[in-house]
């Protein structure tokens, strides 16, 4: 699954750099994560980070880009492997 930011979003730039996939960047209003990109810390963290960190709870399960665990495993080792992060 991936992590969407909802428009509750403050830009309090507490997500962005904590991202270790730099799924997270700046959008037309608020901040916005890249599905292709985000692996829910999967590979770095027991649990995403951006939703740690956020004072406003506006990071949610994006409910149109479902994965399983096993799904988000190979999307950070494909990320890793290809340098792509």
């Amino acid at each position: 699954m991936a992590l969407k930011i909802l428009e509750g979003c403050t830009n309090c730039d507490m997500c962005e750099p904590e991202c270790p996939n730099e799924a997270i960047s700046y959008g037309k209003k608020i901040y916005e994560i890249n599905p292709d990109l985000c692996t829910e810390c999967v590979g770095y963290y027991d649990t995403p980070t951006c939703v740690s960190v956020c004072p406003v709870d506006c990071i949610i399960t994006d409910p149109e880009h479902v994965e399983d665990k096993e799904t988000l495993v190979k999307k950070f080792e494909h990320l890793v492997l290809n340098d792509q992060i």
